[in-house]
């Protein structure tokens, strides 16, 4: 597996436009640092978003892997480049004339895959953990490591999505009509649920329940939106006589939802290596 792993990462590291998403991938997330910065004045009214309680233990985990996963386009753009390439520059067909089987041609990226949903995911816990150091009124180790989850869900919505973008790659062979085809399907999975909520079932309930299945829908449940439990949010809906109810926590049968997805991503994509003559 070192092997494969290791012939991957030369191809990847190889590549000049690779190289630049990556960094750009890592330093959007070490901006969300910038977000203690944000301070203005409005008359007597001074607003200093840090002292809002968004790096505040065990609130910090949640909030900045919801902010992170947001800028998981950059490596998803360079998961379809990568495989794109294969098909483009004849390499696949070169790798297995060298005595690569299919098999090993995919597990190669997959290692990828889950290398740099694990880098992303320890970089991100080094960054929450700093801002919470620097800035949380909470540092009992109790509290510092409670809701610890989200970096496992994180994790998970990474290797998902990517497994996804990977198999569109296989399947499309163009990483440009790949990445349209996943905003395409971003669009369908909106308007699937529309349908069922509104004209099908006319129970949003009952359109929650199926649309929990969907592929990019089960990844984005695993980490909902955080804002909600900010004390200035929860005392603002109170006052207009709101109830935004409680969106905090990682529900694990999600979890089992998207890995069911990742299996079934990689064996449709190891199908269509096996059915085509490369």
């Amino acid at each position: 597996m070192k092997r494969l792993f290791l012939i991957e990462f030369d191809k990847l590291y190889a590549n000049r436009i690779s190289r630049i998403l990556i960094v750009g991938y890592f330093a959007l997330m070490t901006s969300i640092a910038l977000i203690a910065a944000i301070k203005f004045d409005i008359g007597p009214i001074k607003f200093h978003l840090a002292e809002q309680g968004i790096f505040n233990f065990p609130y910090i985990w949640h909030f900045n892997t919801f902010v992170a996963a947001w800028f998981k386009l950059f490596l998803a753009i360079v998961i379809v480049s990568m495989i794109a390439n294969e098909y483009s520059n004849k390499t696949i067909k070169q790798n297995l004339i060298d005595g690569l089987s299919k098999k090993e041609f995919l597990l190669s990226k997959f290692l990828v895959i889950l290398f740099l949903s694990l880098v992303s995911t320890l970089y991100i816990f080094v960054i929450s953990l700093a801002l919470g150091l620097t800035f949380s009124n909470y540092t009992e180790l109790g509290i510092v490591f409670s809701e610890m989850e989200y970096l496992l869900a994180f994790f998970i919505k990474l290797i998902g999505f990517f497994s996804f973008c990977f198999f569109l790659g296989v399947l499309i062979k163009r990483s440009a009509f790949a990445l349209g085809f996943l905003i395409l399907w971003q669009a369908f999975e909106g308007i699937f649920y529309g349908f069922m909520r509104w004209k099908l079932f006319h129970d949003e309930k009952t359109a929650d329940i199926i649309a929990q299945f969907l592929p990019l829908n089960s990844m984005g449940n695993l980490i909902n939106e955080p804002f909600s439990r900010l004390s200035a949010v929860k005392k603002v809906a109170s006052e207009i006589g709101q109830d935004i109810g409680n969106h905090g926590g990682v529900e694990f049968y999600e979890i089992f939802i998207v890995l069911g997805w990742i299996g079934v991503f990689i064996f449709l994509s190891l199908k269509l290596l096996q059915s085509r003559d490369l």
